[in-house]
């Protein structure tokens, strides 16, 4: 794979709106190379800084035209592709204004394993759930971003229900009459 090539067809992804690969998204991208060269590859452009590593097998297009501001969210739905995945406890709270302050972490919960996992972009966490889907998809926003989020309520059920911190909560606000 020539970096010419791998720019323009990575440029051709962006168009599409996608920043975030997994290693199958770039064998499919760069189908004609082998294994071998594809990993050769993807090191080479990791070094020139076209792509970052995130782990776990994602990687994020630095040439992207795109906002950066989801994308978090879309390195958290690569790692766990395939899984339910919602944000919940306190990265919702935070944005509904449940709890004033910001987490430091993208907090996930996900049908997937659990985890923490450290990336260029930010910390996500990631906490199991066995819920039902038909509990899972109840009380989910969605919206213009890479991943659903839990209302306040669920948000806060889910916090309760993983046994965190509850001393954070306005409950004036988690109480209000809103249209969530």
């Amino acid at each position: 794979m020539k970096i010419k090539d791998a720019i323009h067809r990575l440029t051709i992804q962006d168009r599409k709106g996608q920043q975030v690969f997994t290693q199958a998204d770039l064998r499919i991208v760069f189908r004609e190379d082998s294994l071998k060269t594809l990993r050769a590859g993807l090191n080479r452009l990791t070094d020139a800084g076209i792509l970052k590593r995130t782990g776990h097998g994602v990687f994020v297009n630095m040439l992207s035209t795109h906002s950066y501001i989801h994308t978090l969210e879309s390195i958290a739905s690569a790692m766990r592709e395939g899984e339910y995945n919602y944000i919940s406890l306190e990265s919702a709270l935070s944005e509904w204004g449940v709890i004033s302050q910001i987490p430091m972490r993208l907090t996930v919960m996900t049908t997937g394993r659990k985890g923490e996992f450290h990336t260029p972009f930010g910390t996500i966490e990631f906490t199991h759930t066995s819920r039902s889907l038909a509990d899972i998809l109840e009380d989910i926003h969605h919206g213009d971003r890479p991943l659903r989020m839990a209302g306040k309520h669920k948000a806060f059920r889910d916090l309760k229900r993983v046994g965190r911190n509850l001393d954070l909560i306005d409950e004036e606000v988690l109480y209000e009459e809103s249209q969530d």
